[in-house]
């Protein structure tokens, strides 16, 4: 892990800390960061795999309207993620490990009404992603390698890791296995938020405006099973969501230390972030 990336990952523990420190939170502080985040959540992993629906318009969908000149497609792509993003919040207040079950679920939720021949099925033929220098498994080899993927999050290797590049890895797992005809792109990120928010974290929302250094990453780990440029976007975003929830819990300004970490960054002796 380069010194960066640690770096980085050591500040989101402090973020995290100092976020733990503040719970129980405000219902209504939490009730609007939660809305906050779900809406900017949905609109940038659709973004990412060409919904045209703007950040305004989905929110304008999921509140019942319908947008003129946007496919039923666009719609039900917004309903069906934040359907998801619920579906992932009951596993998480579970308390239950993730299973083979909840991933075929997410994904039944994510298709449904726009593909329901393949919603919740691993796919039966062989694909190739375009753009990307790794070609996922035969179809033939889908199940056992995602009971694999499984059995690997819940294993010591995958404990051992920081939860950032936990969520980070198992997200291209994923991505690399391809286990679904269409929807792996959306699917994957709700499983990645899930590992993430199962440890407390709040989601990461990788930005539509990073999606061609997201999907380089992605690839390069594929290929190379180098994870540290996948993390360190992962742990960008995380942070970016901590960050979120402490400017307003606490009401400082964005990018601003809270008095007494700011004293404690005056001490000598302690580095900074390379950003």
């Amino acid at each position: 892990m380069s010194q960066s990336l640690a770096a980085l990952l050591k500040l989101i523990d402090t973020r995290k800390a100092q976020l733990d420190a503040l719970r129980p939170l405000p219902p209504a502080t939490v009730a609007s960061l939660h809305d906050k985040l779900a809406l900017e959540w949905t609109y940038n992993s659709n973004a990412i795999e060409g919904n045209t629906l703007t950040l305004r318009e989905t929110q304008v969908v999921l509140e019942g309207i319908t947008v003129g000149g946007k496919s039923l497609r666009e719609h039900l792509e917004a309903i069906n993620h934040q359907e998801a993003i619920g579906a992932v919040e009951s596993l998480i207040q579970s308390g239950k490990q993730m299973t083979e079950w909840d991933v075929r679920g997410i994904h039944q939720i994510v298709l449904k009404g726009i593909a329901p021949e393949h919603a919740g099925r691993y796919r039966t033929e062989n694909v190739a992603i375009v753009g990307a220098s790794h070609t996922p498994p035969a179809a033939v080899q889908v199940p056992e390698r995602m009971t694999e993927l499984i059995r690997w999050l819940d294993s010591p290797p995958s404990h051992g890791l920081h939860p950032v590049a936990r969520a980070a890895e198992f997200h291209t797992r994923f991505v690399e296995i391809h286990p679904f005809v269409d929807g792996n792109g959306r699917t994957g990120r709700l499983l990645m938020n899930a590992v993430l928010m199962q440890e407390g974290y709040p989601p990461a929302v990788i930005r539509a405006e990073n999606r061609p250094a997201y999907y380089e990453a992605l690839d390069r780990a594929c290929v190379t099973k180098d994870y540290g440029d996948i993390t360190r976007l992962v742990a960008q975003e995380t942070l970016r969501s901590l960050d979120s929830y402490l400017e307003v819990i606490e009401g400082r300004q964005p990018g601003r230390e809270p008095e007494q970490a700011q004293r404690r960054m005056k001490r000598p002796g302690r580095t900074g972030v390379e950003r």
